[in-house]
């Protein structure tokens, strides 16, 4: 994996904080402050996985040790994940939202997802063996 330098973190910070304002102004210029709801997905969607990556008890000996746990905390994430990209696509098509207050809250949430993952690759810990 390629090291994270301060480029690195002053660049994903940057895109995280479009993505933000993305979802804000998709919010604030159509005076509709529903595509708000999908901040707490942003907020919730990496705590299955770091939960079930506590509880899993990973063995040295038996490979599979742990692995429900595991796959239970990836389905949860994908389905915050899925949510808070389809949420707007709901709450467009019910009128709630304007179309393209949809189409910002999307690209937001895209750009936020993609910046989250790509922290999580730069800075992940490399196993010693």
């Amino acid at each position: 994996m390629p090291a994270a330098g301060l480029k690195t973190i002053i660049a994903l910070s940057f895109v995280l904080a479009v993505g933000f304002l993305l979802v804000i102004l998709s919010c604030a210029l159509w005076k509709a402050y529903y595509p708000l709801l999908v901040v707490a997905t942003y907020v919730l969607a990496p705590v299955p996985n770091w939960i079930c990556s506590h509880l899993a008890n990973p063995d040295d000996f038996v490979e599979s040790s742990g692995a429900a746990v595991l796959d239970l905390g990836r389905f949860c994430t994908g389905f915050l994940v899925a949510m808070g990209l389809a949420l707007p696509v709901i709450l467009a098509h019910s009128n709630i939202i304007a179309v393209p207050a949809m189409i910002m809250s999307v690209i937001g949430g895209l750009l936020i997802y993609g910046t989250i993952i790509s922290f999580a690759m730069f800075f992940q810990e490399e196993q010693e063996f």
